[in-house]
């Protein structure tokens, strides 16, 4: 038997364990617990962290009395209810499958630290280059799959395991999985950035593939929550090469309603939130909609507002607030081309179940798991049939690369001299040649040689797409050239020397239809680069064929975008 050392009381908030007395308390009421009860848990509190078998249980508190396994479950059944601590979602204690009881709640007193073999793994965390911003994530587990955790709104890697329930739901993913966990840039233990320039969707994927490329992960399962499901299923669509599977959990396709879309907060709703975030940044803001099972627990409550306050600033919440409620990935859906599984509780009062459904519709093949629950939260209330559904999912995934299209943006270009002007110096022919080169290296675009006065590239994000036109445009500007461009996003066929595909066709009528020094784009771009400081202007529609018409959109290039800045 583990010899404890005993202390009068010990305190696991809300609740006392009053040694001396024998009593449990929630504050200053009493709850009544069997005495039996009572040394059950009280035996489970003296060793937090450790393993206890049922057969040590038994003698502990049965020693001279011969008591079945029965016996033993009534008696945790009991505390359970006494403590309010339902078996499938555990705030206090977990239970080991056929081996014994664990206590995982955080307890106030000098009792014996957990030995080192049974102390719950904590991940170190390291750090990864993205760009010129250091990104800070963990890795926990040794599955022979790859999975990508992306946490919603904001997050904190440390304060994920201050919290037993978010702990235990890591640790399982952890358990069939190598499981990579990072915290956005800009919140949590990554670099802060300025609130004006927070990650778009496509820096957050450049951030995925930075960590990943960190740990040495060719591909990967990700699985995304609430809005880092809308990241997840555009890296999805972006990088099918690196994209094992997708699991989205409680997430959505569009967040303000509209007529198209007759679900989450409208615009008036969404600007009351932010006056509470700006009002109430560090308490539990949002709390009541995120986790209601657990929205009057002072613990949880305590827990929530804390780890609010270390993962973002109030201004930065703001902004990423802002950010995702402009996001509208509905049009990428239907270029995710690997498994999907998407999973959302039915009474979800953050983000509505009629949401997944419609995610689960749009993407191909993808398999809508809706399960029981009001919490938004995927650690709180049952996580254990959501787990047992991702586990399914990811251990059943060995998905082979094939030919799928992948979702791309296409740039398409031509230069002219201006009305009235004959020629242009071959030089400057060649300094813009020069300038094209270089903005392609640095935006990362995938020239297609299509001819001397055209241009034809692929680029993996949208903004990147339109900060590089804007370049371009300012450098054949100021040498005596007219640029006329379409910038679309869709699904296309590489090859080594050719990209075919429906945005290809879509951005050559763009350029088609474009005023001299006039970059077009589609509405699907102008959805995709929320948060990126480009903004547009209605300019009419595009006629693709007679059944398709689409909303055209005229480039505002400000000061900031002159130069491709």
């Amino acid at each position: 038997m583990i010899q404890a050392n005993v202390t009068e009381r010990i305190t696991f908030p809300p609740f006392q364990l009053d040694l001396g007395a024998g009593r449990l308390a929630c504050g200053s009421d009493p709850i009544q617990l069997p005495p039996k009860a009572f040394g059950v848990l009280r035996y489970l509190a003296e060793r937090p962290g450790q393993l206890v078998s049922k057969e040590e249980l038994l003698h502990g508190i049965w020693p001279d009395v011969h008591v079945g396994d029965d016996v033993l479950k009534v008696t945790i059944s009991e505390i359970r209810k006494a403590l309010a601590d339902p078996s499938r979602a555990p705030r206090f204690i977990e239970t080991a499958h056929r081996r014994g009881y664990r206590f995982i709640a955080r307890t106030e007193g000098h009792l014996p630290e957990p030995s080192e073999a049974e102390a719950l793994e904590i991940p170190k965390t390291h750090y990864a280059q993205s760009g010129n911003v250091n990104i800070a994530y963990q890795v926990l587990g040794e599955g022979s799959l790859d999975l990508v955790f992306v946490m919603g709104w904001v997050s904190h890697l440390d304060y994920f395991w201050t919290e037993p329930s978010f702990a235990r739901f890591l640790r399982k993913l952890g358990s069939f999985s190598r499981l990579i966990l990072f915290d956005k840039r800009g919140t949590g233990l990554s670099d802060r950035v300025q609130v004006d320039a927070l990650p778009t969707l496509e820096q957050r994927m450049d951030d995925v593939r930075a960590v990943m490329d960190a740990v040495r992960s060719k591909r990967a399962v990700l699985c995304g929550v609430s809005e880092g499901g809308a990241m997840s299923a555009l890296f999805a669509a972006t990088y099918p090469e690196r994209t094992a599977g997708l699991v989205l959990i409680g997430s959505y396709a569009k967040r303000i309603r509209d007529a198209s879309y007759p679900w989450g907060p409208t615009e008036a709703q969404r600007e009351e939130f932010l006056q509470v975030i700006r009002d109430e940044w560090g308490g539990p803001v949002g709390l009541e909609e995120r986790g209601p099972s657990v929205a009057s627990d002072p613990h949880f409550r305590e827990w929530w507002a804390a780890y609010l306050r270390t993962a973002a600033s109030p201004a930065a919440a703001v902004a990423l607030t802002k950010m995702n409620s402009e996001a509208d990935v509905r049009a990428v859906l239907p270029a995710i081309r690997v498994p999907t599984l998407v999973l959302h509780r039915t009474g979800d009062q953050c983000l509505r179940v009629d949401e997944g459904r419609f995610v689960a519709r749009g993407i191909p093949g993808a398999r809508f798991v809706e399960l029981p629950g009001v919490d938004h939260l995927p650690f709180v209330g049952d996580q254990d049939r959501m787990l047992e559904e991702i586990e399914q999912f990811v251990t059943g995934t060995r998905h082979s690369l094939g030919s799928e299209p992948i979702l791309a943006t296409v740039l398409s270009a031509s230069f002219a001299l201006p009305p009235g002007q004959s020629k242009v110096h071959m030089h400057a022919r060649q300094r813009l040649q020069d300038h094209i080169a270089r903005e392609l290296t640095w935006f990362r675009g995938r020239d297609f040689n299509v001819g001397r006065n055209k241009l034809l590239v692929s680029f993996d994000g949208p903004a990147r797409a339109i900060r590089c036109a804007c370049a371009i445009a300012f450098h054949a500007s100021r040498l005596g050239m007219q640029m006329t461009t379409g910038v679309h996003i869709g699904e296309c066929k590489i090859t080594a020397d050719e990209i075919r595909g429906s945005a290809v066709d879509i951005s050559r009528k763009m350029e088609e239809q474009a005023a001299p020094d006039e970059i077009l784009s589609s509405a699907t771009i102008r959805d995709l680069v929320g948060g990126s400081g480009i903004s547009f202007r209605d300019k009419g529609s595009l006629v693709v064929d007679e059944a398709i018409i689409l909303p055209l959109l005229c480039v505002e290039r400000g000061p900031a975008l002159q130069a491709g800045a």
